[in-house]
């Protein structure tokens, strides 16, 4: 069973997940949706989101803890949770696209080595890998490298046991493997606005993501062709912003920037987030 976008409008999204039809906050879907209120009203689940940031889900028939859709050339382990999320971000399915584009024409397919950081339940991380590369996958939350680990159980069949799981802060994995004298040919990071690590490390997009991406500038092998993948759903990062902060870092190079979109049946485009890709 698949994951597919149903349509979108009045700030929530539908989505069939599987054999679950479900309802979630799409909070720049300014417009009206075009399906017929029949159609969302046969949804099983509506996650609405209260002012602190969390939610409740609300449930119309009986769903599972967990269960299995496909997406982005995956099988994939749904769990809702508290905060309304199912496990992935159907929008970076393109820069999973580019992973195993780049690293298997351009960086030599095992001989490349990459770097996930807020890397969450290791999609990208197995697209990565999928090449034969080995990739190094870090994120905060041992749960989600947990579910990172459930995930590549899944798909086994196509994506080789290559990925070193990581839980740590990133900002001090970083400065262990510059020490190590560890170098990636592909570094991809995802960052939240706002987080707090396991050991009450608090990370603020706009103060902590320049000093991060001088610590990747330091652990790319620059001796070859090298990219740098950053994506971010933070209110007040364009295109424009995330290539800036990129050329101070890294200099002159390939831009690849755009919104990130999920297609909808209706045959819009749901933007969810920025991606800036620097390949040099």
């Amino acid at each position: 069973m698949k994951y597919q976008l149903l349509d979108s409008g009045n700030k929530m999204k539908l989505e069939q997940v599987g054999e679950y039809r479900l309802i979630r906050p799409a909070l720049n879907a300014f417009w009206k949706p075009m399906l017929p209120k029949a159609e969302w009203d046969k949804a099983d689940g509506i996650f609405v989101r209260n002012s602190s940031g969390s939610g409740k889900w609300t449930w119309y028939k009986k769903v599972p803890e967990r269960w299995v859709v496909e997406w982005g050339g995956f099988k994939l382990i749904m769990k809702p949770t508290n905060f309304g999320h199912l496990g992935f971000f159907a929008e970076q399915y393109q820069n999973w696209d580019f992973f195993r584009d780049f690293i298997k024409n351009e960086l030599g397919g095992s001989e490349a080595s990459a770097l996930n950081l807020f890397a969450y339940s290791g999609i990208g991380s197995m697209a990565m890998a999928e090449t034969g590369a080995k990739c190094c996958h870090l994120d905060a939350a041992k749960g989600m490298v947990d579910w990172g680990r459930e995930n590549l159980e899944l798909n086994r069949n196509k994506v080789p046991d290559s990925i070193r799981w990581i839980v740590d802060d990133v900002t001090k994995f970083c400065n262990r493997e510059i020490k190590r004298g560890n170098k990636y040919n592909l570094i991809a990071l995802d960052p939240p606005s706002f987080g707090r690590g396991a050991n009450g490390q608090v990370w603020k997009i706009e103060e902590d993501l320049p000093k991060l991406l001088n610590l990747c500038s330091q652990l790319l092998d620059k001796s070859k062709k090298f990219c740098v993948v950053l994506s971010c759903h933070s209110p007040g990062f364009s295109e424009i912003v995330l290539e800036n902060m990129l050329r101070e870092v890294f200099g002159k190079g390939e831009f690849i920037s755009s919104e990130m979109t999920i297609p909808e049946s209706t045959g819009r485009l749901l933007p969810a987030g920025i991606s800036c890709r620097f390949i040099k």
